[in-house]
């Protein structure tokens, strides 16, 4: 199957999930009026915070809604899952006030200085909020399990492999046996932070077998696809034969590949992930408050998992309105806080922000303010 392609458009209504949070987080002393981490304190901010973006995100913004309105009440936060191009783009045109993506802001095309533009002529924050491992799914009747190097899957969706027992495959699955069918690659419709990471993994760790450059827009016409990240399960759920990628948070009953790191073949972990987040540097070029990683993608350590996301939260450090600087930073301060990065690994099996990474975003985002 693939699903029509619609791109939503970039205005302030946001339907999809809307989330009744309230209050302020921990860390916060800026005299803001606001309460605890979400754990304590009764809140004392009211208003409308419209965000959006990173599908990936969904599971985890339902932990970060319960977690922050159980202690505090009198604000709606609405966040809609449209994917992450879609979320920048309406960051940067003052749809919403905050966005997430599962890549940073780039400068193809400007981006990162519409982004500034929009923020007043400072540069935008960016704080990794949720980290996972992307999993290679797939549905084929009678393979149980499956193995999987960077330079195979390529090949794969580059459409260069095209039948499950090609010899290619068979030699990373020895001891499977592997049917004469087709195989059908999906990718994801939209403009996807997924793909971005996806597409950088396969740039980076595939040797050469993979020519297009990473983008968040699949690089290759046709195929089957799915729009946002359950779009792309039900495709792959639809279809015998299918692959896919997807945040392994949400694969549900897929069957999930393997994939070599080093001599070993590794499931995807929140652990495993977040190993290689704690050990990749940062993206060179940015600003103090933009905390862009680039990922190591051909990491061999024992337990890593290259090919993960991490996704950021997006907004400005100040906002003409204070009600708005109030609520995003109550609202981001508590998704980075300990106790909201425990709730988004309790509820969607992320990885929690390693302690400084956690510390080094809670500074950040403290530093929000009305003018």
């Amino acid at each position: 199957m693939k699903s029509t392609s619609i791109r939503r458009a970039v205005v302030p209504g946001i339907a999809a999930l809307v989330l009744a949070l309230s209050g302020c987080a921990a860390g916060n002393d800026s005299g803001s009026g606001s309460s605890g981490s979400g754990g304590s304190g009764s809140g004392s901010l009211s208003g409308t915070l419209n965000g959006g973006g990173s599908s990936a995100q969904e599971s985890a913004q339902g932990a970060w809604r319960a977690g922050f309105q159980s202690a505090n009440d009198g604000v709606t936060v609405n966040y809609d899952p449209v994917g992450s191009g879609t979320g920048r783009e309406n960051f940067i045109s003052g749809a919403y006030t905050f966005a997430g993506s599962d890549s940073a802001l780039t400068t193809d095309a400007g981006e990162l200085d519409k982004a500034t533009a929009r923020c007043g002529g400072a540069a935008p924050i960016e704080v990794p909020a949720y980290v996972s491992p992307i999993a290679v799914v797939y549905n084929l009747s009678g393979v149980d399990s499956l193995q999987l190097s960077a330079p195979v899957i390529a090949q794969i969706f580059d459409g260069k492999i095209t039948k499950w027992n090609d010899p290619l495959i068979a030699a990373d699955n020895p001891d499977a046996t592997l049917p004469d069918t087709t195989i059908t690659p999906v990718h994801r419709q939209d403009d996807s932070g997924t793909t971005s990471n996806f597409t950088d993994y396969l740039e980076k760790a595939a040797d050469g077998k993979w020519t297009y450059p990473h983008d968040g827009v699949w690089p290759i016409k046709g195929g089957e696809s799915g729009d946002g990240t359950s779009g792309l399960v039900a495709a792959v759920k639809a279809g015998e034969g299918t692959i896919g990628y997807a945040d392994e948070s949400q694969v549900g009953d897929l069957g999930v590949a393997a994939l070599k790191v080093g001599t070993d073949y590794n499931m995807p972990t929140a652990d495993g992930a977040a190993q290689v987040l704690a050990e990749s540097p940062r993206t060179q070029g940015r600003d103090a408050v933009d905390m862009a990683i680039d990922v190591d993608r051909t990491a061999t350590d024992a337990g890593a998992y290259p090919l993960m996301l991490t996704s950021y939260l997006i907004a400005c450090q100040t906002y003409d309105n204070a009600s708005d600087a109030d609520l995003v930073k109550g609202f981001l301060a508590y998704v980075v806080s300990a106790e909201g990065q425990q709730a988004a690994a309790d509820q969607a099996g992320s990885a929690p922000l390693d302690s400084s990474l956690q510390q080094e975003a809670a500074g950040i985002v403290d530093k929000i303010a009305a003018k």
